[in-house]
């Protein structure tokens, strides 16, 4: 032993064999010397009658007296009960978020989302969460780190929010795992950017120029059949494309579809007459149990995209979405006086306050009763 200075480390040789100066000043610091010739601060103490050794950095890169004040710190949490050098051990053996990720999507959304949710977590993790950061520890990632994120996606908010959500669910699960603290979820109080909702509702008129658009496509054979099914189908039900896309024949039951499983679970859509006669109409395939059938024999019809695309073209409609006939299909039930809770079995809806979006388009009550009673009284 000997007190261990710039001198003594500096005349310090490599043997045949490792081995340690202890320093007389502060027991359980000391310097290592490997047969090599490196050399390295260590400390050294017992805890549950296990020895524990750690080197913490290479002789130059700290001073003696820098490296005997963090031995020092080191020692007095184990005076506290701590274990400071297998808590060192268990960060760098500790699995990166690209584990985490990978583990997420396998164990987590594979078998508990659906196949839409599938593909947008899957999409959100491989191209902002892991490359961001995929080689960090998991016990590393800082509350700032996920705001830079967040605030690096800010031309895109709902790209953004949604990121924030899934790396969110991603720590929860963590937690869960025993991977972090309980309560450490670094996505906390990171505030989500305000999204605009995009709210298009077809008119009458354009009503009318879309079924005009079907109707020539159907009679020249410019679009497949089971592409203007599927749209007269959405326009006619309010149902969700994937609904339709993947409707069976065996869920077709009178004036309703029986659906055994949707975005919010199974569910029953109620048809109108011109819904049933559509559905009359449409020709049944042998060996194929899908109502809009694919290309592929057995399979149903996978790509709306790029046909829609064309359809609305040529009903000079650039900017209508798929999805937006369902929320046409609920702005007319609206405006025909449906109420919302009766809006929300139509389409299906879980919540209440989803619904609560077409409340504006309703026919206003306090005024009709209030021309009721004009009426009643001839004022």
């Amino acid at each position: 032993m000997a007190s261990i200075t710039k001198r003594t480390v500096e005349c310090l040789k490599p043997q045949a064999k490792d081995y340690f100066l202890w320093d007389d000043v502060l027991a359980g610091f000391g310097v290592r010397v490997m047969r090599s010739g490196l050399k390295s601060y260590v400390v050294q103490y017992r805890v549950g009658g296990r020895t524990r050794r750690n080197a913490f950095s290479r002789i130059g890169t700290m001073t003696p007296d820098e490296a005997r004040k963090y031995a020092r710190g080191l020692l007095v949490e184990v005076d506290k009960g701590g274990d400071p050098v297998a808590e060192l051990v268990e960060r760098r053996r500790s699995p990166t978020l690209k584990y985490l990720c990978e583990r997420f999507l396998t164990e987590y959304v594979d078998h508990r989302c659906k196949p839409t949710t599938q593909r947008d977590y899957h999409s959100l993790v491989r191209r902002f969460i892991i490359p961001r950061f995929g080689t960090f520890k998991i016990s590393d990632i800082k509350r700032p780190d996920v705001a830079k994120l967040h605030h690096d996606l800010r031309e895109t908010p709902y790209q953004a929010n949604r990121t924030l959500a899934t790396l969110s669910k991603i720590f929860n699960l963590a937690e869960v795992w025993g991977l972090r603290p309980d309560g450490s979820n670094p996505c906390r109080h990171v505030r989500k950017y305000r999204e605009t909702k995009r709210e298009r509702y077809l008119t009458f008129d354009e009503i009318k120029v879309l079924g005009q658009v079907l109707a020539a496509a159907e009679r020249d054979g410019s679009e497949p059949q089971p592409v203007i099914n599927a749209i007269r189908l959405l326009m006619l039900t309010g149902a969700r494309l994937r609904e339709i896309q993947t409707l069976k024949w065996e869920h077709v039951r009178d004036r309703v579809l029986v659906l055994p499983d949707s975005k919010t679970g199974a569910k029953r859509i109620p048809l109108g007459k011109e819904a049933a006669d559509l559905l009359s109409a449409i020709t049944k395939l042998p060996e194929n149990p899908y109502v809009i059938t694919g290309k592929v024999k057995g399979q149903h019809w996978n790509d709306l995209e790029r046909p829609w695309r064309r359809i609305r073209g040529k009903a000079k409609l650039p900017d209508l979405r798929i999805h937006d006939l369902r929320h046409s299909f609920a702005s007319f039930a609206a405006g025909a006086g449906e109420s919302l809770p009766m809006i929300g079995k139509l389409l299906g809806h879980s919540q209440a306050q989803t619904t609560a979006r077409y409340a504006h388009l309703a026919p206003d009550p306090v005024s009709n009763m209030a021309d009721r009673m004009t009426a009643l009284t001839g004022c």
